[in-house]
């Protein structure tokens, strides 16, 4: 706490006097995305990783914390990464045993959608979209009726790859890396999320050196760049099916939708889809700063983090 304490002396700042404490949710209970109360089901779920290991797991659990010598301040989280509201058609794959996850870029996607939404002039809940956020993992989802319908899994699953994800993967080729006795659980998962895509092919994730190479000459950092431009293009198409190639829009957010060469490449593949749109950067602070007014303003409700997990949203 003395840290924290320090921080906030700094800027003339007393716990005591917040109205609320807002953090980004970490991996918990698939339950339908908006405002959650931090309580203690939730600080068990994320501080034994029952639902998957990340570092946003800390944040509701340093939201409590600071809570502790407050009155009548609140601490919450706001579309934590593994919101569902998928369809029950997006949860099926071809094993019983292993449904689809939701699990991607929600605080960020829902975010930009909205903005776009009022950008058009037009009410989010009635649009049709394709959110791509091209980041570390990159997730493309598919935005109706103010709900994220569909999804690759952007954290550590399947879809494009990314500077850090190895995205879809050859079944059988990865069922004989897991059985060749040279790797363990942990370095098997660690090529999926960190040390997959542009790492894996480059050795780095760094995308601005990446494109410093292409600038250079370099043929193979060409190729696996515009690689990655080709499959995210291919999972924008996947989404289009998704609404029957009805689509309002195709945005782009992240850090990587500042990158001009890798848009310009994916454009060339979607541009007959639907009119495309680039909010560069993430959103996910004033996303988190608005989702918390609306709270306090009684526009949303706080939600109570459940005890039973409710995966089937209809």
């Amino acid at each position: 706490m003395k840290q924290y304490n320090v921080f906030l002396e700094e800027h003339k700042v007393q716990i005591d006097d917040l109205s609320a404490i807002v953090s980004r949710g970490g991996e918990m209970r698939p339950l339908p995305g908006g405002a959650y109360r931090v309580n203690q089901e939730m600080i068990d779920d994320l501080l034994n990783c029952r639902y998957g290991e990340h570092p946003t797991n800390l944040g509701a659990v340093l939201a409590q914390e600071l809570l502790t010598s407050s009155g009548e301040t609140i601490a919450l989280v706001i579309d934590p990464p593994t919101s569902d509201e998928f369809s029950p058609l997006a949860r099926l794959s071809g094993l019983k045993e292993m449904p689809r996850r939701s699990c991607l870029h929600v605080l960020n996607q829902r975010s930009v959608g909205k903005r776009l939404a009022k950008d058009l002039g037009r009410n989010y809940a009635d649009l049709k979209l394709i959110g791509v956020h091209l980041g570390g993992g990159i997730s493309v989802t598919a935005h109706e009726n103010g709900r994220l319908i569909d999804a690759n899994n952007g954290l550590d699953g399947d879809g494009p790859y990314s500077p850090q994800r190895a995205g879809t993967l050859p079944a059988d080729a990865l069922v004989e890396l897991c059985f060749s006795g040279k790797y363990t659980q942990k370095e098997v998962y660690s090529f999926l999320t960190t040390k997959g895509g542009l790492m894996s092919h480059l050795g780095t994730q760094d995308a601005e050196e990446v494109e410093k190479r292409i600038e250079e000459g370099d043929a193979k950092a060409r190729l696996i760049y515009e690689g990655m431009a080709y499959q995210i293009a291919k999972e924008i198409g996947s989404m289009a099916t998704v609404f029957k190639g009805q689509v309002d829009g195709i945005f782009f957010t992240g850090g990587l939708a500042h990158s001009q060469i890798l848009i310009d490449w994916v454009k060339e593949r979607v541009t007959f889809l639907a009119p495309i749109y680039i909010y560069p950067g993430e959103a996910e602070l004033n996303a988190l700063v608005e989702g918390t007014l609306e709270v306090l303003e009684e526009k949303q409700i706080l939600k109570e983090y459940a005890a039973v997990e409710q995966t089937h949203q209809s």
